[in-house]
């Protein structure tokens, strides 16, 4: 499928691209290129091929699930202006 000058010219439109007289022949020769590497690729047959998730079909190191930090909630509302059974109290925003 070869694209053609107004082929482009709409798709820069539609696109809201802002292309000026000189640029359309390389854009229409750049896009051609690439339909061209699809046609390609859509050729290969791909029969018993099976589909990865990821090329490296790596397995993801996990960390251990430890608690790493300690328990500072008394500390912290320690220093807060209002709480209440553990939990910070604030002023109503919403009505």
């Amino acid at each position: 499928m070869a694209l053609e000058r107004s082929d482009v010219e709409k798709i820069a439109h539609l696109a809201r691209l802002g292309l000026n007289e000189a640029e359309i022949p390389a854009t229409t020769d750049t896009l051609n290129n690439i339909l061209g590497l699809i046609d390609q690729m859509q050729a290969v047959n791909t029969d018993g091929v099976e589909p990865l998730s990821h090329p490296l079909e790596a397995t993801q190191r996990l960390r251990a699930d430890q608690v790493t930090e300690s328990n500072n909630r008394d500390a912290y509302q320690a220093i807060a202006p209002a709480v209440e059974s553990g939990l910070f109290l604030v002023p109503k925003v919403i009505e």
